[in-house]
């Protein structure tokens, strides 16, 4: 029973999911991303976001920079066991360490004639969307920003005639001058 003698149980306590960028850097070599994944798929865990490049390449490294969303206890846990990986040499919590600097790229189709044609072409340049590819119905649209950034252009162009969207995923980076 809980301090005021009722019969109902004490309320249990909810833990706040949270949205995390973790910055990875593992050994270039076949089959290490598949690991990862694995270890997330495995465990229940979902990546929203992944993007993977070699960053050293005389010490074929490469980082994986990985948007996932748990609470706090769940991201202790997948930083552990992401760790605990041999193909991999560090595991950084770029939201924790805070102010990291995050983009994504993103490539947007849209179709239109005349009216819908100006205005796709008007919010384009409000958002510093760069035109990459131009007919005479459609345009291809290159916006590289915050990821509520490329949401919010992504939604507007919806009215406009969307067609298509690629994205790459977020890259980021923690500000300063020290190293991750």
């Amino acid at each position: 029973m809980n301090a005021m003698n009722t019969h109902y149980p004490d309320p249990t306590l909810v833990e706040p999911v949270a949205r995390h960028t973790l910055a990875v850097v593992v050994d270039n070599e076949p089959g290490v991303l598949a690991r990862i994944a694995g270890l997330f798929s495995g465990r229940g865990y979902n990546i929203e976001s992944l993007t993977v490049s070699e960053t050293e390449h005389e010490k074929h490294l490469s980082r994986i920079t990985i948007v996932t969303a748990g609470t706090n206890a769940i991201l202790e846990q997948i930083k552990s066991q992401l760790e605990r990986l041999v193909p991999v040499h560090r595991v950084v919590d770029l939201t924790v360490q805070g102010n990291a600097i995050e983009r994504e790229l993103a490539l947007v189709k849209v179709q239109g004639k005349g009216e819908t044609r100006v205005e796709a072409m008007r919010l384009a340049s409000a958002f510093g969307a760069k035109t990459v590819d131009a007919t005479l119905s459609s345009f291809v649209f290159e916006l590289t920003g915050t990821t509520d950034e490329v949401e919010r252009f992504i939604n507007l162009m919806v009215a406009v005639g969307l067609v298509e969207v690629s994205r790459t995923g977020v890259a980021a980076m923690g500000r300063g001058a020290d190293p991750m």
